[in-house]
Formats: C-alpha cells, sequence, structure tokens
C-alpha cells in the first residue's frame, strides 16, 4: 500500500470521508469541527421543535405525556426539514432529499431527543412545571446542554465512517 498519499502531517486524514472538502487546511472528515457544526444543526431544529410542542401542549393543557410526544415529533420533523431543505436548494429530488435527511439526522436526532428528555424527566418537577418556571427552562436548557455534549461524539463516530451528516457534505 502506498502510504504517500496519506502524508500530510496530521494522525486523522486517513479517516476522512470521499466528499473531499477541507475546512481550516483539515481533510473533511471525523474532525472535532465538523462533528460539532453536525451536532449543532441537529440541535437548532431539537430544540425549535421540543420548545414549540412544549408550548403548544402547555398552552393547550395537555398532560405530561402527549405533550413530550409532540415536543418529540416536532424535534423530529424541524430536525429533518433543515437538512431537506439545505439539499433540496442544492438541485436535488424531494424523494432524494428525504432519503438524504433521514440517513443524516435520524441516530443524531434521536440520541439528543433521548438524552434531553431523559433528563428533563428524571429532573424533580420538571415534568410539571410552567413555562413561565425557571425550574422549565433550566431543565430544557440543561437537557440540551448535555445532549450536545453526548451526541458530539455520536456525529463524530459516523461522520468518520461516511454516515450520518457526512451524506449531507456531498450536496454543499
Amino acid at each position: 500500500m502506498d502510504h504517500s498519499t496519506h502524508h500530510s502531517g496530521t494522525a486523522h486524514d486517513h479517516t476522512a470521508h470521499t466528499g473531499g472538502h477541507a475546512h481550516g487546511g483539515h481533510a473533511h472528515g471525523a474532525t472535532w469541527g465538523t462533528a460539532v457544526k453536525a451536532t449543532l444543526h441537529c440541535l437548532t431544529g431539537c430544540a425549535i421543535g421540543e420548545i414549540l410542542g412544549m408550548v403548544i401542549g402547555t398552552a393547550l393543557m395537555w398532560g405530561n405525556v402527549p405533550t413530550m410526544a409532540l415536543a418529540i415529533t416536532l424535534a423530529f420533523v424541524f430536525g429533518y426539514s433543515f437538512t431537506l431543505f439545505a439539499v433540496v436548494r442544492a438541485g436535488v429530488s424531494l424523494k432524494a432529499a428525504v432519503k438524504v435527511a433521514l440517513a443524516a439526522d435520524t441516530v443524531s436526532i434521536a440520541v439528543m431527543e433521548l438524552v434531553d428528555n431523559g433528563i428533563i424527566a428524571l429532573t424533580p418537577g420538571a415534568m410539571d412545571a410552567h413555562l413561565s418556571d425557571g425550574l422549565f427552562w433550566s431543565a430544557l436548557l440543561g437537557g440540551f446542554a448535555v445532549a450536545f455534549v453526548i451526541t458530539t461524539p455520536v456525529n463524530k463516530w459516523m461522520i468518520g465512517r461516511g454516515k450520518g451528516h457526512a451524506v449531507v457534505h456531498a450536496y454543499h
């Protein structure tokens, strides 16, 4: 095997996928910067959907379970939609863009939602807190912070294997 094509002074170049972008002089692949960017993208969609779901469920005086179900559903909808719109703007058909969004974001959103909602459920009083309560917002935002820390290495691992958010980069 000819290793000369892999030598550029960084220890992680061999993990770069074949998408071939370069950011800051590093091969685009399983870098922490790429993982953080993908996770922030996921977090944005999840946060919008989840907060909207919590506000709607609370405003309609729904119970905890239907409110959380709506919030999680909307987190997936908004999480996928960010990727979907970006890929469609790049000229990909809607059917193909849906496949890209599902492949890119499903694991990331699922981990994000599992961790975030787990923290909310385990925070004493958070499930019964109202939108005007600091406990509601601190549990929600704290959950997102912990979810971000846990989801980033998951995204890094997936991107390094050409999966997850790595599939989106072919369309940027």
